[in-house]
């Protein structure tokens, strides 16, 4: 099919049905809903290369990634961009990846900006204090935050989960089993989720009437063997915890390896809840015992990332969106009464 024949089956000009699949403000937002869902039904895919002379768009999105990261590499992008490339898919978008190199992050956005490379970036990783937020700001290059920059939530769009509280529910259902000693292994500090998913714990602990031990508690990357070294570590202390909370499933095989060399039985003498429930290859419920986990799928995510950044693309007038998703508390064996 192409735009003559749409247009004829809606009964619109073409001129009329090229500026909606465009996103161009003029054009009514129900016109641009009944093209949009006409064109996916009738499996319409305009030209990309027509757009981008009649837009003066790429219809790129950047990804801008520090090789020390090694995020191309790590299941959690890697969940992210098949649920955001879904959507850039089938929105006309291609994605432009940059992974490190010899350009410093901050040159690659210059030129991004400068030369029309992409049309809009996604943030992911944000630090409690992100110079990326004045700088894409500054360079007038639209751009969402996959997560947030420390507390702060106003002046740019972003989409993230809330670590507080899953962290806080979590810690609440240790309490409730009677832990007193409970225990942390943490993501990096200075990115936001790990220091949010801190409060969610310190919260529920002393809402429980616990205090906090800053030997129980440890943060770095998320690791196999960082999972390994600091759960060894943990539950090697005379008065060990009880039980664990672990930012992420990446740890999880470390800190089982530690717990068999220690002879502690999971579920019994010590519980355990890591965050990440979902991810494809790292399946909770394979584990023995199956794990307690706090959940919120990243391929979703990345896909209501890239599609509230395309509506941004095609609405630049439109407010810049925030949202904040719940994360579910899932029980399984991993966790039980206190020792």
């Amino acid at each position: 099919m192409n735009l003559k024949q749409l247009a004829e089956h809606l009964g619109l000009s073409q001129t009329t049905v090229s500026r909606a699949l465009n996103g161009y403000p003029e054009v009514g937002a129900e016109t641009r809903r009944r093209v949009n869902e006409a064109a996916r039904k009738m499996g319409y895919r305009p030209n990309p290369y027509a757009m981008r002379l009649a837009t003066g768009r790429t219809n790129a999105i950047g990804h801008v990634l520090p090789s020390d990261r090694m995020l191309p590499i790590d299941p959690h992008f890697s969940d992210f961009i098949a649920g955001a490339g879904d959507v850039y898919s089938a929105a006309g978008f291609d994605v432009m990846l940059h992974v490190g190199g010899p350009e410093a992050e901050e040159a690659v956005y210059r030129r991004y900006a400068h030369t029309g490379a992409v049309d809009a970036v996604v943030v992911m990783g944000p630090r409690l204090k992100d110079w990326r937020i004045d700088l894409l700001t500054s360079l007038d290059l639209p751009f969402i935050v996959h997560g947030r920059v420390g507390d702060e939530e106003t002046g740019y769009a972003w989409m993230d989960i809330d670590n507080r509280s899953a962290f806080h529910t979590a810690g609440q259902h240790l309490t409730s089993l009677g832990h007193r000693r409970i225990g942390l292994i943490n993501g990096p500090e200075t990115m936001t989720f790990a220091t949010h998913r801190r409060q969610g714990y310190e919260q529920a602990l002393r809402e429980g009437g616990v205090g906090l031990n800053a030997e129980f508690m440890a943060s770095g990357q998320m690791t196999e063997e960082n999972g390994y070294r600091e759960a060894k570590r943990i539950l090697s202390l005379p008065q060990r915890p009880t039980a664990l909370m672990l930012s992420s499933m990446l740890l999880v095989s470390g800190v089982i390896r530690a717990c068999y060399e220690l002879d502690l039985v999971i579920g019994k003498d010590v519980s355990i809840i890591a965050h990440d429930d979902g991810l494809p290859f790292l399946n909770a419920e394979g584990l023995v015992p199956k794990l307690s986990t706090v959940r919120s799928s990243i391929r979703e995510a990345g896909g209501r990332v890239a599609e509230l950044l395309v509506g941004m693309i095609n609405d630049p007038e439109a407010p810049l969106p925030h949202e904040l998703w719940s994360v579910d508390l899932i029980v399984r064996g991993s966790t039980g009464p206190a020792p």
